[in-house]
């Protein structure tokens, strides 16, 4: 025999033998004859034999030595279910379960783990639960070794129900709302490094009464605004290298904090700008050409930088299948909805089987599928087989007293690129303001 049948048999033999009914062990019946009444009547004279019991006991009385400590230390649980307990052996007859409580050598006294304890132990419980907390094991170990831990557990939620729990959770209360403090933290102002000090707070100025007396404190106080160009304000900024000595206003200086830029361009700026349009000219003019190419119109945004920005265009070549799939398997594909999700995958498998299920339906109704565009060749070679109709453009003749009247005409999309090859670039992108 295996040792794993050894092992099932002897497994199904211990689960035999525990039975439910042999585990459980019957404490009370409901279904007494007694009534509730009757109970409680039991109930108080057990109450009362343990009251007198802990009157006649000595350590008892030392311990409760009013009447109504000893009557609510007999009002306790362990009191009441050994009365229970011993009604029931008793098949729930009172006048024996009577008998019993008062034996010949006394009435029965019933004591719980707070009257076992004694003082010195009780303090040293607390001076243990206040250091080490519900760590029961250390709180044997270090304070208490002569205790069991049942009856430190037991003793722990006994102690919770107990007026000296409820002090010294006020205490520890109260000691937590003093440790608590109000700390003032005065409001940090200091100084600005960039701030230029101004005479009295009154506006200074640059050309007046006060520019002789401003301009001597310091030849930065002198120059105005570098981005409004404004020459008075309630305070001045010093900004840039100390050497260009530049300077902002109150309403610039906020707007360069919070923005990192002027309202307006400075002139270095203006400078960098024109030091590098000749290196960008050529730059510029390809881009141009380039758009001119594609039929994009020419947009003048009045600086020379924004006309090389340029975006990469693309172009999406679908086949002839993906076209049927988009015609087809609509249900499927759901493009709207992949549309606003544009990283979920789509499921191409589901497709094609969708696809192959309704290949007979397309082969019975074809789809109409646009016709791809023609190459750019072929346009080019139609358009110089049928060259567009010139406009006719009526020409005055200038008189000697009228000025001449300049009138540009933008050129047609279909017309040579050979004439901007021989404008200059100024004149083509109006960037000359004539």
């Amino acid at each position: 025999m295996s040792l794993l049948k050894v092992v099932q048999e002897v497994h199904r033999e211990k689960h035999y033998d525990r039975e439910q009914a042999k585990l459980e062990v019957k404490i009370w019946d409901p279904d007494s004859p007694l009534t509730d009444r009757q109970i409680d009547q039991f109930l108080v004279v057990a109450r009362a034999v343990g009251t007198f019991a802990r009157a006649l006991d000595c350590s008892s009385s030392v311990r409760q030595p009013s009447l109504h400590m000893s009557a609510a230390a007999a009002s306790r649980d362990i009191t009441l279910f050994h009365a229970m307990d011993t009604l029931h052996k008793h098949n729930y007859d009172l006048s024996s379960a009577i008998s019993v409580l008062v034996p010949l050598g006394g009435p029965v006294l019933c004591r719980d783990e707070m009257e076992e304890w004694s003082a010195s132990e009780a303090s040293l419980f607390e001076e243990a639960l206040e250091k080490y907390g519900k760590d029961f094991n250390d709180i044997r170990q270090d304070f208490l070794p002569w205790k069991s831990l049942t009856s430190i557990i037991e003793y722990y939620y006994m102690w919770k129900t107990t007026d000296r729990y409820v002090q010294q959770k006020r205490l520890k209360a109260a000691e937590a709302e003093s440790k608590l403090k109000q700390v003032y933290i005065p409001t940090y102002n200091k100084p600005n490094p960039n701030q230029i000090s101004s005479n009295n707070g009154k506006p200074a100025t640059v050309n007046g009464a006060m520019g002789a007396s401003y301009q001597a404190q310091a030849s930065l106080i002198g120059r105005a605004c570098e981005s409004c160009y404004t020459s008075q304000s309630h305070q001045w900024y010093s900004w840039g290298p100390p050497n260009m000595q530049c300077r902002l206003c109150a309403s610039c200086w906020i707007y360069w904090k919070k923005y990192g830029g002027l309202k307006m361009p400075t002139q270095t700026d203006e400078d960098k700008l024109s030091s590098s349009q000749p290196a960008e000219e050529s730059h510029v003019r390809t881009h141009m050409s380039r758009q001119a190419t594609q039929g994009t119109p020419v947009r003048n945004t009045g600086s020379p930088k924004s006309a090389v920005k340029t975006r990469q265009a693309f172009f999406l070549h679908t086949t002839c299948w993906t076209k049927l799939a988009r015609q087809v398997c609509k249900n499927t594909l759901r493009l709207r909805q992949a549309a606003r999700r544009p990283f979920v995958p789509i499921n191409c498998a589901a497709i094609k089987a969708e696809y192959a299920d309704r290949h007979y339906e397309i082969a019975g109704n074809p789809l109409k599928i646009k016709s791809t565009r023609k190459p750019l060749s072929c346009i080019i070679g139609y358009l110089e087989i049928h060259p567009a109709a010139k406009p006719n453009v009526i020409r005055s003749t200038p008189s000697l007293q009228s000025p001449s009247t300049k009138r540009l005409l933008a050129p047609s999309n279909h017309s040579s690129l050979s004439i901007l090859g021989k404008r200059n670039y100024s004149h083509h992108n109006g960037l000359d303001g004539k």
